[in-house]
C-alpha cells in the first residue's frame, strides 16, 4: 500500500528520493576529480575543520555553487603548504584548484569533500589576469597618462593613502621628520584598506576625496608595508589602475617588498620600492635644490669677485696713465717745461720773439728768463 492512501505508481518518500539521488550522484563520480572554482565563503571551525563555500560566475552573476569541507586531519597539512607556496592562507575571493570527492547525504544534500589542492593554480590564475590586465590599460592609453603631468620642484602638501596603523605609513612619516636638513613637510592622511579584494575599492575613495578637497596637494602617495603576494593582488586591479593613470596629480606608490612590482606601479607617475624609499625621494627633492641654490650663489658670488677685480685693475691701470702724464713725472726724467709770461705753455720757438719774458719749468725749480734772440735756423738743426 502506497504512502497518505495515495494508488498513483510513482509516489515515493523523501529518503527514498534522496538515496536514489546519492546513488546516481555519486556513480557519475565514482573517483575522486580536480575542481576549479572560486572561495566565496570560509570558515575555520575551533575543531579544525574548514567549511567552504565554492563559486562560479559569469558576466551574467552566479551560475553555480556548492558546500565544500576540507576535514581537520587535511586541513592542518593543507592550509600551511597552501600559503608556503603562495605566501596567502586560503581566502575568501581566491581561484582554487581543488581535489574533491563527490557526496551526497539524505539529510544535507550535495557536499565536496576536499583532500588536495594545488597553490600554483591561484598563483597562475592571478598573474593571467595581471597580464590582461596590463594588455587593456596599454590598449587604453592609461599607462603613460601620469608620465605625462609636470613634478612640483619642491613637493610640500602631500596627501598620503595607507592605513593609519600601518608599520610602513609610520616609518614614512619618522624619516621624514627627522631628516638631516630640517626640511619640513607636511603630509595629510585618507585612510583606506590596503590589502584584500575590498582594497581597491576603498583606495578609489580614498583618492576621491583628495580630488574634492580644497587643498592644493602637490603629491599623491599610495603606500603600505611589506606583505603576501596574494594580499598585494588587489593592486594589480583594473579599476584601481586606471583610477591612478587618470589623476591629475602626480601619484607615487610604494607597496610591497623590494621585488614586487604592481600594475598599480606602471599606472603612477613613479613607484619606490619602500615607503622609507618615497621619504628619502622626497628629502632628495630639497636636497638637490637646496644644492643647487647653494651653488648659484656661489657662482653669483664668483663672477661679482670677478667683476670688482676687473673693475681694481682698470682703476689701477687709470692712476698709472695718470701719473705717468703727470708733468711733475715728466721734469723728472729731465724734460723741461717753457711757459710765456702768463703760464701758457708753448712749444715752438717760432712762438716767442727777443724780448718776451718766459719761464723754464725744471723738476726742481723755475728760472725766469728774457729771450734774447730767436735763431730759428738753429732750432731746425
Amino acid at each position: 500500500m502506497n504512502i497518505w492512501g495515495y494508488m498513483g505508481e510513482n509516489c515515493i518518500d523523501l529518503f527514498e528520493l534522496q538515496s536514489r539521488l546519492k546513488s546516481g550522484i555519486e556513480s557519475l563520480f565514482p573517483e575522486k576529480v580536480w575542481l576549479k572554482a572560486e572561495i566565496s565563503a570560509l570558515k575555520a571551525r575551533p575543531a579544525g575543520h574548514c567549511y567552504m563555500e565554492l563559486s562560479q560566475s559569469s558576466e551574467t552573476g552566479l551560475i553555480a555553487k556548492a558546500q565544500a569541507v576540507i576535514w581537520s586531519s587535511k586541513f592542518r597539512f593543507l592550509a600551511p603548504f597552501f600559503k608556503s607556496v603562495t605566501g596567502a592562507a586560503l581566502a575568501e575571493g581566491m581561484n582554487v584548484l581543488v581535489r574533491v570527492s563527490v557526496n551526497f547525504s539524505q539529510l544535507y544534500g550535495l557536499s565536496l569533500v576536499i583532500d588536495d589542492i594545488d597553490p600554483s593554480f591561484t598563483v597562475g590564475e592571478k598573474e593571467r589576469l595581471r597580464r590582461q590586465t596590463i594588455e587593456r590599460l596599454e590598449k587604453e592609453g592609461l599607462l603613460e597618462l601620469q608620465k605625462e603631468l609636470a613634478m612640483p620642484v619642491l613637493p610640500y602638501r602631500l596627501a598620503v593613502i595607507s592605513a593609519p596603523d600601518a608599520a610602513g605609513f609610520r616609518d614614512f612619516c619618522r624619516h621624514l621628520e627627522e631628516n638631516d636638513y630640517g626640511f619640513v613637510f607636511c603630509p595629510e592622511l585618507f585612510p583606506a584598506l590596503m590589502q584584500g579584494n575590498a582594497a581597491p575599492e576603498s583606495i578609489i575613495g580614498a583618492l576621491g576625496g583628495i580630488a574634492a578637497s580644497e587643498v592644493p596637494y602637490d603629491l599623491v602617495l599610495i603606500m603600505r608595508g611589506g606583505g603576501a603576494k596574494l594580499d598585494l593582488a588587489c593592486y594589480d586591479d583594473y579599476d584601481l589602475a586606471a583610477a591612478i593613470a587618470r589623476f591629475p596629480i602626480p601619484v607615487f606608490t610604494a607597496v610591497g617588498h623590494d621585488q614586487d612590482y604592481h600594475v598599480c606601479d606602471m599606472a603612477a607617475y613613479a613607484y619606490l620600492k619602500t615607503p622609507t624609499a618615497m621619504a628619502d625621494e622626497l628629502i632628495g627633492c630639497y636636497a638637490d635644490e637646496d644644492a643647487r641654490l647653494l651653488s648659484f650663489g656661489s657662482r653669483l658670488k664668483l663672477a661679482f669677485l670677478n667683476k670688482i677685480n676687473s673693475m681694481e685693475s682698470r682703476v689701477q691701470m687709470l692712476e698709472t696713465r695718470i701719473k705717468s702724464a703727470d708733468p711733475r713725472n715728466i721734469l723728472g726724467r729731465g724734460y723741461v717745461l717753457a711757459v710765456d709770461g702768463a703760464g701758457v705753455p708753448f712749444k715752438k720757438a717760432s712762438e716767442r720773439a727777443p724780448g718776451d719774458v718766459v719761464s723754464l719749468m725744471f723738476a726742481d725749480g723755475t728760472l725766469r728768463c728774457e729771450v734774447a734772440e730767436v735763431n730759428l735756423k738753429a732750432g731746425k738743426e
